[in-house]
């Protein structure tokens, strides 16, 4: 992969999801991460990108951003604001998620994902207590969620998606399908091929983005890295 592409697909599809929102990770504050939770959340449905970012402002607007407020919103409160921010098509089952792994959250960890952390022993261990919240909380969401705690979180160390492998291959960066092995193949083409004031994290959503958006949906006419693409049936 040339250095030039390495730029373009970082620069073009690697802005983090959370530095959309304003959520500041950096911090390792409980609010801060609790916020990419919900955001998390929200964007663990077969939804759009910015179908999500627009509910996450309503909620944003409502002040509705603690497991506290979250409960106290209540089923409908929580519906209302939902549908307000266009995630119509998941307002009850969303609703019913929040309030389940909310009040498990408060109950087990007194509202602290950094408390989950630190008593998770591994990797494994964090994902498998993410996911004992409640049934709202899969693979999927733990994967969005992780991602971008990773260097910021000893334990955050999540397999890349599906998508990403999809991505990764297309562009000839990795052979393998394993989650695990693509993983450290991802980390050794990033140490020898980084791009300025990037981190991998922003290496690894832009493979999501490019996956998500145009590899799986077979746009490779759109695609600005076609060019690059050992795959691409764009002529």
């Amino acid at each position: 992969m040339k250095r030039e592409a390495m730029n373009l697909l970082v620069d073009k599809f690697g802005q983090k999801y959370s530095d959309i929102l304003g959520i500041n990770l950096r911090t390792k504050d409980d609010g801060e991460i609790f916020k990419w939770f919900l955001a998390s959340v929200l964007f663990g449905a077969p939804i759009t990108e910015s179908s999500v970012i627009r509910t996450y402002r309503c909620f944003e607007s409502h002040r509705v951003l603690t497991p506290e407020k979250i409960l106290e919103t209540g089923w409908q409160g929580l519906v209302d604001i939902l549908d307000e921010g266009s995630y119509t098509r998941y307002d009850f089952k969303t609703s019913d998620k929040l309030l389940e792994v909310m009040g498990n959250l408060l109950t087990r960890y007194m509202g602290s994902l950094n408390l989950i952390h630190g008593q998770a022993l591994n990797q494994s261990d964090l994902e498998k207590r993410l996911m004992a919240l409640g049934k709202g909380v899969g693979p999927v969401t733990v994967s969005i969620f992780l991602r971008e705690l990773r260097g910021l979180w000893e334990k955050a160390d999540s397999k890349p998606t599906p998508l990403v492998i999809l991505a990764a291959k297309n562009l000839g960066i990795v052979k393998e399908e394993s989650p695990e092995k693509t993983l450290e193949a991802l980390k050794e083409f990033w140490r020898k091929n980084r791009v300025p004031q990037k981190t991998f994290v922003n290496f690894e959503t832009a493979l999501l983005r490019l996956g998500k958006d145009f590899c799986r949906k077979g746009k490779c006419k759109q695609c600005v890295l076609k060019h690059y693409c050992l795959t691409a049936t764009w002529a």
